[in-house]
């Protein structure tokens, strides 16, 4: 606004006291009067507002000019630097003119001026602004009316929100009412906590008439705002709880889960009833514990393996089908599974120099089955895999050892294995290599070794009967074997009579040389070697002379004739 009668005040703090807004020095130099100076007259502290003397009983106690309180007139009519000149309250406004100041005396003889004039005499015009950012303190329009103080409302001190400008403003958000100045901290102030924003602002003096009643409503408002977010927060504060306790429960729940895997569940005692279960070719030893699991034996593979690991027979099982109970513990489905009862097999065991006859017999017996399933598979030759210089006979091929027969093995696959078993060890002793060296067929061998197996019981004697028959071979003698016989006649050494020993026959090595036609038995492993490895020296006869099945060998035929005596009258059989 303009005063009336007055010139018109340009900006919100200018004064019409012709200092461009800066309030006099209330004070004097404090220096005593200089006559002719501007200050002579004056008083200890200088003259008093009007120009008349300080009274001498009211002195001034402290300077009265403060240049920090009054931030309109400090500053120079250049608004504060946000935040940083905040120190007190800007009231600005007109200064109303105090009792001494209007009672002072403007008597020219006093030596003191007049209203109109300042105290220390009329000030230089001020400097040109520099180029540059000052080039943006121009006049805005709403600094052409005075600035009006109000008084400060109690509720006014209660926070404010910002001030909500139009979309369709087009503001510079660094540009506040500076004029030009870029405001310290403006920025943090917009994005940061709002408190004291109104209180700054209307110590800036930047608030209008009646927004003391918009900050009161807003002040409600507010509390309205912070009572709501009061009463919300419990809400928030129950569901973090629950998403809290949602996850807990998903994380003991996926423990017990983990754990349940790691510590597997086991039956406890000997179990019940009875199952079988079969062992494959190959089975590790939890592949057989996922066939007990399978079978209900077990509750679960960990128990099993970890009993397992502990004992080194556990690798040992055999494949075939056993007997176990259901819901046994681990430890003991373990140890039923390594003893003997728990296996569902006819094990049968083959003795040396059996005949296909008596072997077919013995197994029938041992397995339960019936005889002429095993003639018959016998008989399929070809089935059989034998190897080709076997002349398409089985007798001999049938190799001597102990069998596991599982209740589904067939007949046929039976006599397979024992084949499959010769073969191995042939292979194993390098019979056609070893025969070849000594000139005969690998047929040849096996029937050698036959007759070896049916002609002495002890495995140290085996290589000097190998060398007898050689040696008689070689000399076109008979071999004088009564095995042989006894072999083609189908009946026992011990049953073969006078007129049997007088037959002619293909088997009888009494009347014919060299070798029958066939193997007469089934030979072990050691009467295999022996016939490939026999001893040296011209032997050609030998005799039983003890209890304990031990020979007598020799090349001489008297010293033959000698120990035959001796046998006989010690009523041990004597042969020769």
């Amino acid at each position: 606004m303009t005063e009336p009668g007055g010139p018109r005040r340009r900006g919100r703090h200018s004064a019409g006291d012709g200092t461009g807004g800066f309030p006099a020095p209330s004070w004097g130099t404090g220096l005593p009067p200089v006559p002719g100076s501007p200050n002579a007259g004056h008083g200890a502290f200088g003259p008093g507002p009007s120009g008349a003397p300080w009274p001498a009983d009211d002195p001034p106690a402290r300077p009265r000019f403060e240049p920090w309180t009054d931030s309109g007139a400090s500053t120079g009519g250049i608004r504060r630097v946000s935040g940083l000149l905040d120190r007190h309250e800007d009231q600005t406004g007109p200064l109303a003119e105090s009792d001494w100041w209007a009672a002072g005396s403007h008597d020219p003889s006093d030596g003191h001026r007049p209203d109109s004039a300042h105290p220390s005499g009329p000030l230089p015009p001020l400097p040109p602004r520099p180029p540059g950012v000052w080039d943006r303190l121009r006049q805005r329009p709403d600094d052409e009316d005075a600035t009006v103080a109000h008084p400060l409302d109690p509720h006014d001190l209660r926070r404010e929100e910002p001030p909500v400008r139009p979309p369709e403003a087009d503001v510079d958000p660094w540009e506040d009412s500076t004029g030009g100045l870029e405001v310290i901290g403006a920025h943090v102030d917009d994005h940061g906590p709002r408190r004291g924003r109104g209180r700054r602002r209307r110590a800036a003096g930047r608030e209008e008439p009646g927004t003391a009643d918009r900050h009161h409503d807003d002040g409600h408002h507010d509390e309205s705002r912070r009572g709501g977010r009061r009463r919300r927060r419990p809400v928030a504060v129950l569901l973090s709880l629950l998403v809290l306790g949602g996850l807990v429960a998903g994380i003991v729940f996926g423990v017990q889960a983990l754990m349940g895997l790691l510590a597997a569940d086991d039956y406890t005692g000997e179990g019940t009833g009875s199952v079988e279960i079969r062992v494959e070719q190959g089975d590790t030893l939890t592949d057989i514990a996922r066939t007990l699991v399978g079978a209900d034996v077990i509750a679960s593979t960990g128990p099993f393996v970890s009993a397992a690991e502990g004992r080194p027979e556990a690798t040992g099982i055999q494949p075939g089908r056993y007997g176990l109970r259901q819901q046994m513990s681990g430890a003991a489905a373990l140890d039923l599974l390594l003893s003997a009862e728990s296996r569902l097999l006819s094990r049968v065991t083959v003795p040396e120099g059996l005949t296909v006859a008596r072997t077919l017999e013995r197994l029938a017996t041992e397995t339960g089955r019936p005889l002429e399933e095993f003639q018959a598979a016998a008989a399929d030759l070809p089935a059989l895999g034998l190897p080709a210089y076997a002349n398409a006979q089985l007798e001999g091929f049938l190799y001597p050892a102990t069998y596991d027969i599982e209740p589904e093995d067939t007949a046929g696959q039976i006599l397979r294995s024992m084949v499959q078993k010769f073969t191995t060890v042939a292979a194993g002793l390098q019979l056609e290599q070893r025969a070849a060296a000594l000139g005969r067929t690998p047929g040849e061998i096996v029937t050698v070794a036959s007759l070896i197996q049916s002609e002495t019981r002890l495995d140290e004697e085996r290589p000097d009967v190998a060398q007898v028959i050689y040696n008689r071979l070689g000399q076109g003698i008979p071999l004088g074997i009564d095995a042989t016989l006894a072999y083609g006649l189908s009946k026992s050494g011990n049953d073969l009579t006078v007129t049997d020993l007088r037959t002619d026959g293909d088997y009888n090595t009494r009347t014919r040389t060299g070798l029958p036609p066939t193997p007469i038995s089934s030979p072990g492993e050691a009467s295999l070697e022996a016939a490939l490895s026999p001893s040296s020296g011209p032997l050609l006869y030998y005799v039983l002379e003890s209890q304990d099945g031990k020979h007598f060998f020799t090349a001489d035929y008297a010293e033959f004739q000698a120990a035959r005596q001796r046998c006989a009258e010690a009523g041990l059989g004597c042969g020769g």
